[in-house]
């Protein structure tokens, strides 16, 4: 993602419209339509505008504990009519029970903990984190 870890700053997702465009170009450029967005934490910086703005271009969205969800209201939130699995580690005592407080005002979301998984459950316990993710994927019509 630009401007986290190792890559440069890019002035273009310095506000939340830019990232959204930025993402918007990437699915463009991938010449994907109707993906599924999976968001773990630093990127929902990108995919939580990108969802409460452009959520009718996604088939479903996957956010795993991700930073940011109190950027936004309840009601904003409840707009948004994208099929929606929160993920999160049950030893993720901080981010993914944050997360949860806002997300769950989504309309249609289903929640899913990944029992003795951290933060980065999809690390910790790639089995039952996969079995999740496949499970929401195989309800999308």
């Amino acid at each position: 993602m630009p401007g986290y870890g190792d890559s440069p700053p890019a002035e273009m997702v310095a506000t939340a419209q830019g990232r959204v465009v930025f993402l918007e170009r990437v699915l463009q450029e991938l010449g994907m339509r109707r993906p599924v967005l999976v968001s773990p934490s630093m990127s929902g910086r990108f995919a939580l505008p990108f969802l409460l703005g452009r959520g009718d271009r996604l088939a479903g969205f996957v956010p795993i504990a991700p930073v940011g969800t109190k950027d936004y209201t309840a009601e904003q939130y409840q707009q948004v009519q994208t099929p929606t699995l929160i993920l999160y580690g049950a030893r993720d005592t901080r981010l993914g029970p944050q997360a949860l407080q806002s997300l769950r005002h989504l309309p249609r979301h289903r929640v899913a903990v990944v029992p003795d998984a951290g933060h980065a459950c999809y690390l910790d316990k790639p089995e039952d984190f996969h079995r999740a993710l496949l499970g929401f994927l195989r309800q999308l019509k």
